[in-house]
């Protein structure tokens, strides 16, 4: 196959990931589990994976906390008026331009904290949500995570109006992996005061 179509392949593989995490069954600690599996056999083999050849070869499956239910979300988004359009240059790809357009609102251990949620402009567009947090640059990679990229297939659903954030799903942007990748990496906004031992953990080989 072409590039072009590993790539394809790659998306489609990750959409069918996140759609067996929106169904109501098995339960969603089993859920996850089985995310977690697919996602580590998705870096180890296939050809469009974060991983160079050498890091795939010594590859023993990606680090994360234990499920907690808590640490689950269905928010309303807000929105912000006017939306603000945020740029960042990115090695190879040019402008990338997110704009601002909502924010959500919950509770993590009785503190309240809030994230802004992005659009992608450009051809076609998708919501985009990265954070930070104080277990970054130790517990997980320094740059944050991502929660949601829906044009590449992450996208955990809504229930009715509500928007699902679920933070056992945050994964480290490519660029956690190694240094040919290139990210947007959260903005200060979306910088929370605590932090939040969920999802993928930083990266390691060993």
């Amino acid at each position: 196959m072409t590039p072009e179509e590993t790539l394809l392949d790659y998306r489609r593989q990750v959409a069918t990931m996140y759609a067996r995490a929106r169904i109501s069954r098995p339960d969603a600690a089993s859920r996850h589990v089985q995310f977690c599996h697919d996602r580590d056999e998705l870096f180890r083999h296939h050809p469009q994976s974060a991983l160079s050849d050498e890091q795939k070869a010594q590859f023993n499956g990606l680090h994360y906390y234990d499920y907690d239910p808590a640490l689950r979300f269905e928010v309303t988004v807000e929105p912000i008026e006017p939306p603000t359009v945020r740029e960042i240059l990115l090695q190879d790809d040019g402008p990338f331009r997110m704009r601002r357009f909502g924010q959500i609102h919950f509770d993590v251990d009785r503190q309240a904290v809030s994230l802004s949620v992005y659009w992608i402009m450009g051809y076609g567009g998708g919501v985009f949500l990265p954070f930070g947090d104080l277990t970054n640059g130790h517990e997980t990679y320094g740059g944050g995570r991502y929660l949601l990229d829906t044009i590449k297939g992450a996208d955990l659903g809504q229930v009715e109006t509500r928007l699902v954030i679920d933070f056992n799903y945050a994964y480290n942007p490519s660029c956690a992996y190694n240094a040919r990748w290139v990210c947007p990496l959260a903005p200060t906004e979306n910088r929370l005061p605590i932090a939040i031992p969920a999802g993928e953990m930083r990266f390691s080989n060993e």
